[in-house]
């Protein structure tokens, strides 16, 4: 049986195009803007993407890989804390253990310019991240980037830039999710 290609991806091995996890976290904004190849790999989910269709799906073998290794979920937090910060968020734990996603006041008037607006790609790529951390053992997180999209985001004064079908994959995402193990 051949080895899960996203296990061996977050496992330190390469994507399609030869590039390691920790190479694709460390690019600038503006690269991980530009190019539109990598985030299936990095947020893998189990729908196939018309952009990439070569990158592989989340199947059990990935369930059960990141419910079994910490490691692989460390890996995909770092992912998650990347790419909240490209978007002008962050993650915080509260006293009570409890995670957020917030709006980082120093980044996110200067990132929402990139891809706060109606119909922008991004809008897709946080509902597959929201969709990937909940399928691979983040779900606390998914919950916490799903509330901040659509009560902080989409619910408050950037509703007119965030279409009602984007908030509508927003407050499903999770839920789409749930039931496959």
């Amino acid at each position: 049986m051949q080895p899960d290609p996203i296990v061996v991806f977050y496992s330190g091995g390469t994507d399609g195009n030869g590039r390691t996890l920790r190479e694709i976290l460390g690019w600038s904004d503006a690269t991980l803007e530009g190019v539109h190849d990598y985030i299936q790999w990095v947020f893998p989910t189990r729908q196939p993407s018309g952009v990439n269709p070569f990158a592989p799906l989340v199947t059990a073998e990935t369930v059960r890989a990141f419910a079994a290794d910490a490691g692989l979920r460390g890996a995909l937090l770092d992912a998650c804390t990347r790419m909240l910060r490209f978007y002008g968020l962050r993650r915080a734990v509260r006293e009570d253990g409890a995670v957020r996603v917030e709006i980082d006041a120093a980044r996110f008037a200067d990132r929402a310019e990139h891809w706060l607006r109606p119909n922008n790609h991004n809008h897709l790529r946080l509902t597959r991240i929201i969709q990937s951390l909940a399928t691979l053992g983040l779900a606390e997180d998914a919950k916490a980037l799903q509330r901040c999209l659509v009560d902080d985001i989409a619910g408050g004064p950037a509703a007119d830039r965030v279409s009602a079908a984007t908030v509508r994959f927003w407050r499903t995402a999770v839920r789409d999710t749930e039931g496959h193990g």
